[in-house]
């Protein structure tokens, strides 16, 4: 099969004007209208007609072109605004690369790629990774630079040409590049502007890192619109309250945020002049809703890289309009949804199965990688020999009654416990709906013999929830297998770069783990010995008396470890149809002394109870020394 097929692509003669014409336009019609701002620099569109030809004209001379390939080496600024604008101008395709990116990795990506040329800037240059490629400093070859005269390439570009190459994570820990189509280009920001009302009026913010492809949906449609796009600085970026005090200053109208931010922005006050219309978000699951009387509409989306972005949309209704967690909403124009099984068949409403995506964003394929894009990039069983594909995403989702999609987390993110499958998110849905918790994320530590849920809160200041009353909650709507048994307290979740929560720097549970105010200290020198030897077993700080063996962590395995350890240090023998019977501390303990006793019963000395039983523990070698590990 072709890497991508005709009928996929969207001629560029559909649309009125393609984004470069568009910024031309604006720069004729209203030239000292604001373009881009930077905190204290700023850029009319005359501006930035100006410099975006000139050096569009510099990479012509350079040899770009219809399918070329060049780098932009530089952080988020007016700066990469302009060089990636004149990568498109010139006719060929950007790759951004975030100079913050490890050494290792923007090697990896430039080996791959096959760039012909990188723009960059001098006090960055230093961290690019030596090359075959012409360097461009946008600063010390200003000179060569303007002297340059730029020819559109406009009418020698195709809809099947690429407009960028975007590099995710690939499962074999190398990034693999997603090359995106113009005419894939050209639907998000038409469907963009259609959707959202855009016009020269809106001021739009650009947050995200240069090398995350919601860049691509921040910038484009705003400039195609002649409106202006407002670059904060990076600390702001990921602070909840200085970004919302940020956004009203700027007068901001349309904002894109990453999942774990919006949620928090949109719990906070805002103040009655706040210009913000329309809060966007994405790029992780949505657990929350707005809460009644918020100032602008919340607007939940979802899309793989490998779909230009954004594949479905939906306004989010307030909290207590709807209960249910919020939905992705519905395809975008020229877009197509199918949630098949595994046989590659349409499920019947409201089954789960996984989401295959089909239209005008999909990507050409992955870069270099034949094998991998038609494994990824199917045909389509649904069309009448077009040629057209699908995109299998690997994401679980069901179709709601109202016809909109429900996004329930990735078919690879599934985890076993205890022989159950458990979808973390799931777990942390639950959570976010408690009235104490402001954000949570919910992790799996050990190995497959040796699982166990963790959850990491961030609690409201005035919170007095403890471990107990969390676990009270959950159990109330999830089986017990899918209860964590360690509570974790945060300040802030962590977030990657791209504003998506960061499970590989969740911390290990050590002083932070929620206290649990329902504890019971054992009573007795059998529930003594007994905590004594679970705790080490499940890596637990302590058992209490009505602590569940299984809700702190315990599965069959373990439960056949602790059997043996009770054999050791009591000299009776418990079986694991009992644990699962008796699951409490108090619980096994009562079932040891019932054995204890029936074995001094059996003796040819019968002693009195109490006395039998403590003998029975004294004349224990194991209990005598503590060598009970």
């Amino acid at each position: 099969m072709d890497a991508f097929s005709p009928s996929e692509q969207l001629n560029l003669s559909r649309f009125d004007l393609s984004l470069a014409r568009r910024v031309s336009q604006h720069a004729a019609s209203a030239p000292q209208s604001l373009a881009v701002k930077a905190e204290a620099e700023t850029l009319t569109y005359a501006e930035l007609e100006l410099r975006s030809n000139q050096l569009a004209g510099y990479l012509q001379s350079h040899g770009a072109g219809p399918d070329a390939l060049v780098g932009i080496f530089l952080e988020r600024s007016i700066d990469s605004v302009v060089a990636q604008l004149a990568v498109l101008k010139a006719g060929a395709a950007y790759l951004p690369l975030n100079p913050a990116a490890p050494a290792d990795r923007l090697a990896a990506m430039l080996r791959d790629a096959g760039i012909s040329s990188v723009i960059t800037r001098s006090d960055v240059a230093g961290k690019l990774p030596a090359g075959k490629w012409n360097v461009i400093r946008l600063d010390a070859d200003r000179g060569l630079i303007s002297v340059n005269q730029f020819a559109s390439r406009d009418s020698a570009n195709h809809g099947a040409d690429l407009a960028y190459v975007i590099y995710t994570s690939g499962s074999t820990g190398q990034p693999k590049g997603v090359e995106i189509t113009r005419s894939g280009l050209e639907n998000l920001i038409q469907w963009h502007l259609k959707a959202f009302h855009i016009t020269a009026a809106d001021r739009a913010s650009l947050l995200a890192s240069i090398g995350f492809d919601a860049t691509v949906w921040e910038l484009w449609p705003y400039l195609a619109a002649g409106a202006s796009v407002h670059i904060p600085g990076e600390t702001l970026r990921t602070q909840v309250e200085p970004l919302r005090d940020w956004l009203v200053e700027q007068s901001i109208t349309v904002s894109f945020v990453a999942t774990p931010l919006a949620e928090l922005l949109m719990l906070l006050t805002w103040p009655a002049r706040t210009a913000l219309r329309l809060l966007l978000t994405g790029a992780d699951t949505l657990h929350r809703r707005p809460p009644q009387g918020l100032l602008f509409s919340l607007i939940n989306n979802y899309g793989p890289t490998e779909c230009t972005v954004v594949a479905t949309s939906g306004v989010v209704a307030s909290f207590g309009t709807e209960p249910k967690q919020p939905s992705i909403g519905f395809a975008i124009d020229n877009t197509q949804l199918h949630i098949l099984d595994d046989q590659m068949r349409p499920v019947a409403q409201g089954t789960i199965g996984e989401l295959y995506i089909g239209g005008a964003g999909l990507a050409r394929g992955y870069r270099n990688q034949a094998q991998l894009t038609a494994e990824k990039f199917v045909r389509n069983p649904f069309a009448s020999g077009d040629g057209s594909r699908l995109y299998r995403t690997g994401d679980r989702a069901r179709m709601l009654r109202g016809g909109d999609i429900e996004f329930l987390g990735r078919l690879d993110d599934q985890i076993k416990i205890r022989g159950y499958r458990v979808e973390l998110d799931e777990i942390s849905s639950v959570l976010d709906s408690h009235p104490d918790v402001k954000a949570s994320a919910v992790a799996a530590a050990g190995d497959a013999e040796d699982r166990r849920l963790i959850a990491y809160l961030v609690l409201w200041p005035e919170s007095k929830a403890n471990a107990g009353a969390f676990r009270d909650f959950l159990q109330r709507q999830l089986p017990d297998y899918m209860i964590p048994a360690t509570f974790v307290r945060l300040d802030a979740l962590p977030l990657t770069n791209n504003g998506k929560v960061n499970r590989a720097a969740l911390p290990a549970p050590n002083g932070n783990t929620l206290p649990d105010e329902t504890y019971i200290a054992p009573r007795s020198l059998i529930e003594q010995r007994l905590a004594e030897l679970i705790a080490p077993l499940l890596r637990v700080e302590r058992v209490g008396v009505n602590d569940n063996f299984f809700l702190l962590g315990g599965h069959s395995l373990l439960g056949t470890q602790l059997l043996t350890r009770i054999s050791e240090s009591f000299g009776v023998e418990l079986s694991l149809l009992t644990i699962f019977d008796h699951p409490t501390l108090a619980g096994m303990s009562e079932e040891i002394e019932k054995l204890i006793l029936a074995k001094i019963d059996a003796a040819p000395e019968p002693l009195n109870a109490e006395a039998a039983s403590n003998d029975s523990l004294a004349n224990e070698p194991a209990l005598r020394t503590g060598d009970y590990r």
